[in-house]
């Protein structure tokens, strides 16, 4: 689809996809599987918790979901390699013990299985917070990196039946991020800080990878914003 950067994230766009038209599309890929990986990439910002969440909600049982976010490193090891001032950077996910899950969850169709996720009042991992059923046949997996063309989530990105790329206009992403860094607890000035220096960088790295992606989507304008997690 077309993607006008310069539009407003409240003003409707009469050619974006409608929530259904999407979950339809996403639905397709478990045709000649008992289940599929559906990948939501994107940078800080863009909207894919919020899409990925909808996603699942509008296809009912049939989804779960499984938010990269779970596999931040804790505190504790990001201070033990020197990476706490780039919290959310590439190196700072445990991208095997991503794949090694995403791997579980499509052979493993049978069971119960728990999901991590992270929590921004702790600012830690948490696991178990989701959960993947057995009726469970569309995975709909986001984060950051899924689509880079980098050690490890090169592994990612072959499990996924599909990888779709999800964009907002930089304004928007700014302002978003600012938010959700004074929600944290930072100051004005710290928030400001942390996404010139942390979150701007790490968008630079995702946006690289945008081509390996099936479709890119813009979610501004689109009825995903009446679902409310």
């Amino acid at each position: 689809m077309e993607i006008d950067d310069s539009a407003p994230d409240h003003t409707p766009d009469a050619d974006a996809p409608t929530l259904a038209a999407l979950a339809r599309d996403a639905w397709k890929l478990t045709a000649d599987r008992p289940r599929a990986l559906l990948g939501i990439a994107g940078p800080p910002g863009a909207g894919k918790s919020t899409f990925a969440r909808a996603l699942v909600e509008e296809i009912g049982e049939g989804a779960a979901y499984l938010p990269l976010d779970g596999f931040h490193l804790s505190n504790d090891q990001l201070e033990r390699l020197s990476l706490t001032s780039r919290k959310g950077s590439e190196p700072s996910f445990d991208v095997r013990g991503y794949v090694a899950l995403l791997t579980r969850v499509l052979q493993d169709t049978g069971h119960d299985i728990y999901v991590p996720d992270y929590d921004r009042t702790l600012h830690e991992p948490i696991a178990a917070r989701h959960r993947v059923t057995p009726t469970a046949r569309l995975v709909v997996t986001e984060g950051n990196y899924l689509a880079c063309d980098l050690p490890g989530w090169r592994d990612a990105r072959r499990l996924m039946g599909e990888c779709w790329y999800v964009r907002a206009p930089a304004e928007v992403r700014q302002r978003r991020l600012i938010e959700r860094q004074l929600a944290g607890g930072r100051t004005a000035d710290g928030a400001a800080a942390w996404v010139a220096t942390n979150d701007d960088p790490n968008g630079d790295l995702v946006e690289k990878s945008r081509h390996r992606c099936h479709r890119i989507l813009s979610t501004i304008g689109m009825d995903m914003f009446n679902y409310r997690p």
